[in-house]
């Protein structure tokens, strides 16, 4: 049985038990659309206690808000879900985000309360027929996204309406209906109230999508930008290219890199090139023939560290943006660089992620993509082996000499490393000979026993 099987059956259930059950919201819109829905939701005039009493597994998820999950069989290992709802109107939302009390209702009034019209519609699956309240079907065929009834009491009731807003208008190529807009906009400020988590959450769908820069163009023009992420505004206006013929600002280049990284990627990636420049604006310092940012990527790193701890993103998230964000310059000098300082970025598991950034920045630059293709064809070409090679001299030789853990253990293991990296020494007793070479600059003394003794004080 497949999901949309289990969910007409969870709505077969319900009529033949004196109930009227339709499928509601997002599924309806999908199916309308063509598309597979991810989920489906059932809205019934049956109340929880009903639902629960007709299916043998439920789990009252919201049942004060009349909500219920019904489990069904299992398919790969997982039961089947479907949540089902009593048709309800919202009484007050105190806290911005959740009903304070909700009143069972009718199909109509269940329709009413919901966020925007193509969200607003009811199918009878077993009928086929649609049951559209608030004009859901001629806003998808006109390509409108528009709150249902007073737009800002929607945003009033459920603050995360407005960055669902943009969400939805991104992944479905909707135009925002003017007074859905403009209430956005003067309650944008009012994002805050929303939790880190959420906001994390719609901003990691938006950014995923392959329409990513026009979904921060809507987030940045309807002025989310500066409650949820102020450290992007400075870079509008900020010039690109040399002072007599700039070439754009540096928003519009983030925007033509979000573009161009294409479909199908990571949220760290699209999250990396929406901030890989967002320290230029603290760095930025002029000559007589450019714009100079030195060090722009370590500002970027730390602001970009700053915003995943406040966005409460997971470790992994935040150190792969930092990471990205850090190293998104680092390549271009691939082809004269140490191997011992190319082949340990190349070895990151991030490095196919980063390689994409350069790629994308590079066009969106007007630069060349030399590096980019030489580090691909270096993947190619090196093993395993070649890029993290197996150590020649381990701390336990370096005991057996003599010497202590400490700054000068590290140091001497990180310089045989790096020799390895840089294919200088490829024996153990060519490691020896080096570490040896380097006591002995220091100072170092060696006994008949073949142990070395540091310098006397």
């Amino acid at each position: 049985m497949t999901e949309r099987e289990f969910a007409i059956d969870v709505v077969r259930r319900l009529q033949e038990a004196g109930h009227q059950a339709l499928w509601a919201g997002g599924c309806v819109r999908d199916e309308l659309l063509g598309l597979i829905p991810k989920d489906y939701d059932v809205a019934t005039s049956a109340h929880p206690g009903d639902v629960r009493k007709l299916f043998r597994r439920t789990i009252a998820v919201g049942a004060s808000f009349g909500v219920i999950e019904v489990l069904g069989p299992r398919v790969d290992g997982q039961p089947l879900k479907v949540q089902v709802a009593t048709f309800r109107s919202d009484v007050s939302y105190s806290d911005g985000r959740h009903p304070d009390e909700v009143v069972f209702t009718d199909a109509r009034e269940d329709a009413l309360r919901r966020d925007f019209t193509i969200n607003g519609m009811f199918k009878d699956p077993l009928t086929g027929e649609i049951l559209d309240y608030v004009g859901g079907q001629e806003d998808l065929r006109a390509g409108i996204l528009r709150a249902i009834g007073d737009a800002e009491k929607r945003f009033e009731e459920d603050k995360l309406r407005m960055l669902r807003a943009v969400r939805l208008a991104t992944r479905f190529r909707l135009t925002i209906e003017p007074a859905t807009a403009d209430a956005l906009r003067r309650m944008a400020p009012q994002i805050t109230v929303v939790s880190a988590e959420r906001i994390a959450d719609e901003l990691r769908k938006m950014l995923v999508n392959r329409d990513r820069a026009r979904g921060m163009t809507l987030f940045d023009e309807l002025g989310l930008s500066e409650p949820v992420l102020p450290e992007i505004v400075p870079m509008k206006g900020l010039p690109q290219g040399p002072p007599d013929a700039p070439t754009g600002d540096l928003w519009g280049h983030i925007l033509r890199v979000l573009e161009l990284l294409g479909a199908d990627v990571s949220f760290p990636l699209a999250f990396a090139a929406l901030l890989h420049d967002v320290g230029k604006p603290r760095t930025v310092g002029r000559t007589p023939d450019r714009y100079t940012f030195y060090y722009h990527e370590h500002v970027g790193k730390r602001l970009a560290g700053e915003i995943g701890v406040r966005l409460r993103l997971s470790n992994e998230e935040r150190e792969r943006i930092e990471w990205l964000v850090e190293k998104h310059q680092y390549l271009c000098d691939a082809r004269v660089m140490k191997l011992s300082k190319l082949k340990p970025v190349l070895a990151h598991p991030g490095i196919r992620e980063l390689l994409a950034l350069h790629r994308a920045d590079a066009i969106g630059s007007g630069r060349s993509l030399d590096h980019v293709e030489f580090c691909e064809q270096l993947l190619r070409e090196w093993t395993a082996e070649d890029l993290t090679p197996r150590p020649v001299l381990t701390g336990e030789d370096l005991i057996r000499l003599g010497l202590k853990p400490g700054p000068l253990f590290k140091e001497l293991l990180d310089a045989i490393h790096d020799a390895q990296l840089d294919r200088t020494i490829t024996t153990t007793q060519q490691a020896l000979d080096m570490v040896s070479e380097r006591l002995r600059a220091l100072g170092f003394r060696e006994t008949s026993e073949g142990k070395w003794e540091p310098p006397v004080s």
